[in-house]
């Protein structure tokens, strides 16, 4: 009879992503080979202690990640090839960025030519508000209404529209969600929110003295570092 590892009870209730952390952990190790049949959902409840509706939670997530996939009514770990690692979540990532610098490096430049002298000084107070070491959800709520204000600065409502359809599809994003607050990227999204209160400060103060050269680069380059951030850092 072939032996599976066993799974202790987790801490806390509200732990789909502990659960998939730890899953994942079983695969990268080799615990759960390539081609192995994971266990029921039944046995997984009763190896971690809890209900289903976190199993099924992080089964979900390691079916995005491409580390497992159906086969009839079980699910098996997916056989890769050495060193390849599928992740439709940060193909999503990317897609996302790419829109944000074709639309936000040119709102920056826009905002520092047109900004009026009280969206200028209203920006800067936006910046100066984040502080390294805020709590993701503060920083995410901040970020965005950041980012709005520059686009509310930049003279063309047009393009505040368009924007505005990419800031949900960053916010609403199931695939952002899922990285950001996994427990295993946690000292990267550290590092993301601290680079980013300093980045958001140089934009605000290009923008403050119309520097259009200065605001568009370090929009681009805020970008840069989140993205590979994300990319490059998180699991």
């Amino acid at each position: 009879m072939t032996t599976r590892p066993r799974f202790g009870p987790v801490a806390r209730r509200m732990v789909s992503e502990e659960i998939r952390d730890t899953l994942l952990e079983s695969i990268e190790s080799g615990e759960l080979p390539p081609g192995t049949q994971l266990p029921s959902e039944r046995a997984l409840c009763q190896d971690f202690g809890v209900a289903r509706t976190s199993v099924r939670e992080a089964v979900q997530s390691l079916i995005a990640l491409g580390r497992i996939h159906k086969i009839g009514n079980r699910f098996h770990v997916t056989e890769q090839l050495p060193g390849v690692t599928v992740d439709p979540r940060k193909s999503r990532v990317r897609e996302l960025f790419e829109c944000r610098r074709v639309i936000e490096v040119s709102i920056a430049r826009l905002a520092a030519s047109r900004a009026s002298d009280t969206e200028r000084d209203e920006l800067v107070k936006t910046a100066d508000a984040f502080v390294e070491g805020m709590p993701l959800e503060d920083f995410r709520r901040s970020d965005r209404l950041f980012h709005w204000a520059i686009a509310r600065s930049c003279g063309n409502p047009t393009l505040q529209e368009l924007y505005g359809k990419v800031l949900d599809g960053v916010f609403a994003s199931e695939e952002f969600r899922t990285l950001l607050d996994s427990s295993t990227n946690a000292q990267a999204v550290r590092d993301v929110i601290a680079q980013a209160c300093n980045a958001h400060r140089r934009i605000a103060e290009a923008i403050k003295r119309g520097d259009e050269d200065g605001a568009a680069k370090s929009a681009e380059s805020h970008l840069n570092e989140v993205e590979h951030s994300m990319i490059a850092r998180m699991i």
